[in-house]
């Protein structure tokens, strides 16, 4: 067996489209308030998408960034791969609109679903062809437009969710002490029925009782959602840290998936990560689901919190129930 390749985020570029939902907006939406919000959640505003503008257009924008940070041309990328939840549509991939609105030429690729865990696990499987050497440059993109899917008559979760995408390139690491290390991923499908989308798929396909019935939205059991992440988040993490004989005060950048911020802050606390180590983006984005890691590994970057050989922790929770931690040593 041929020894495997150290693999390492080359570049990273990130968007969110222009338009601003507000706490302040939002009461005049649903029985709500900015203080309600923002003491339960830590969000204080999110950014959605105009109508038209789907998800592979946010991946797009988010490409081009991390191609032009680098310096190349999609055609010099040999995958992409999508995580997200929120496609354009069932099929085609949400990858195969992406590979073709940037032109990108001989490449082939995919869409992940894991809901918030899917920037985490799209960057694993990207990362596996890089360091079995059959690929020499992966871009990886967790994007998902989030407000397509959200009633915003339910305030138990239109308060929550925003859009955005971020995209990263993966490459071999000239230096075996940069790049990714180690990761965990767990599922636990008896968590399904805690956050789901019921209609459109084979199950319960579209129709008028489904959409009568508001299937096609997101609904959430809050607060067993919260309990399982506030346990899994620190548990995956823990595990990782554990078996790479590390500890929390070894983390430079601790960047969590951001759903809440009672959740990032307890994740934290518990792992004794220390506090201005920890990346949080969430008052100005809220939940982007696929895309909260890459916009806050960019928020780690312009705080000037990310530097070449510090050692990153991602972490993620969600829907399904999927968990995930990733250890790397950021390379640039």
């Amino acid at each position: 067996m041929n020894q495997l390749v150290r693999v390492k985020i080359s570049a990273l570029g990130t968007y969110v489209p222009p338009r601003l939902l507000t706490n302040i907006d939002l009461e005049t939406m649903v029985d709500t308030t900015d203080q309600w919000i923002t003491e339960r959640t830590g969000i204080r505003e999110r950014h959605i998408v105009d109508k038209g503008v789907a998800t592979s257009d946010l991946g797009v924008e988010a490409a081009k960034k991390a191609l032009a940070q680098r310096g190349i041309t999609a055609s010099d990328l040999n995958a992409i791969i999508v995580g997200t939840v929120t496609p354009d549509m069932l099929f085609p991939s949400t990858a195969c609109l992406v590979q073709h609105k940037l032109g990108a030429a001989n490449v082939w690729g995919f869409d992940v679903s894991a809901a918030c865990s899917a920037f985490l696990y799209a960057l694993q499987t990207g990362a596996q062809f890089i360091a079995t050497g059959a690929h020499k440059k992966v871009m990886v993109i967790g994007a998902d437009t989030m407000s397509s899917i959200i009633d915003y008559t339910d305030r138990a979760t239109c308060i929550i969710f925003g859009d955005g995408a971020g995209a990263v390139v993966l490459e071999p690491s000239e230096d075996d002490s940069l790049g990714l290390i180690d990761f965990i991923h767990e599922v636990d499908g008896s968590g399904g029925c805690s956050l789901y989308m019921p209609g459109g798929g084979s199950l319960n396909p579209a129709s008028h009782e489904t959409v009568d019935r508001k299937m096609h939205f997101v609904h959430q059991d809050g607060g067993a959602v919260f309990k399982y992440a506030v346990r899994k988040m620190a548990e995956v993490c823990e595990i990782l840290l554990q078996r790479n004989g590390l500890k929390g005060s070894d983390v430079d950048v601790f960047i969590p998936h951001q759903a809440n911020l009672r959740i990032i802050s307890a994740t934290g606390d518990r792992l004794a990560v220390k506090p201005e180590s920890v990346i949080v983006n969430i008052d100005r984005y809220g939940n982007t689901t696929a895309a909260t890691i890459p916009l806050a590994m960019e928020t780690a970057r312009q705080e000037g919190k990310l530097k070449k050989g510090d050692l990153l922790l991602l972490a993620s929770v969600g829907a399904g129930f999927t968990a995930g931690a990733t250890l790397l040593r950021w390379a640039y």
